[in-house]
């Protein structure tokens, strides 16, 4: 058996396959940028997702004329928004979090307020460590 297939075929095949997979990806690119988007309502999604899918090439290239300026604005946005709910949430779990060093301080100033008695101090004490 034969092979046909010389390497600049399998060559332009590979080209031809990378630059679906680039095109599929600028559709997703463009799809996410369109329910992102905040100044657009349902229908106007709607519509540019249907002209995605009904006129793909000339859907993306007039999205990317009409509202590519501000593409990279929302995705800023939105990654900076990200950042500040991480950031709060660390900053949260780290207030929150306390070692056991602190929680033995604060049984002992118990047991020496009176609070709580030597006995329940050993006991929670024990807790602690184990």
């Amino acid at each position: 058996m034969d092979n046909d297939f010389s390497v600049l075929e399998v060559f332009v095949s590979m080209l031809w396959f990378f630059l679906f997979i680039c095109w599929i990806y600028l559709l997703v690119v463009l799809a996410t940028d369109i329910f992102r988007s905040h100044d657009l309502r349902g229908w106007a999604k709607a519509l540019w997702i249907l002209f995605l899918v009904i006129l793909p090439v000339l859907g993306s290239l007039v999205y990317l004329i009409a509202r590519g300026e501000g593409m990279a604005e929302r995705r800023r946005n939105d990654l900076a928004q990200q950042e500040q709910v991480f950031r709060s949430y660390v900053q949260d779990a780290a207030r929150e979090s306390t070692s056991t060093a602190d929680e033995l301080e604060k049984l002992s100033h118990l047991r020496n307020a009176g609070t709580i008695t030597d006995a329940e101090f050993e006991a929670q004490k024990a807790k602690l460590l184990a």
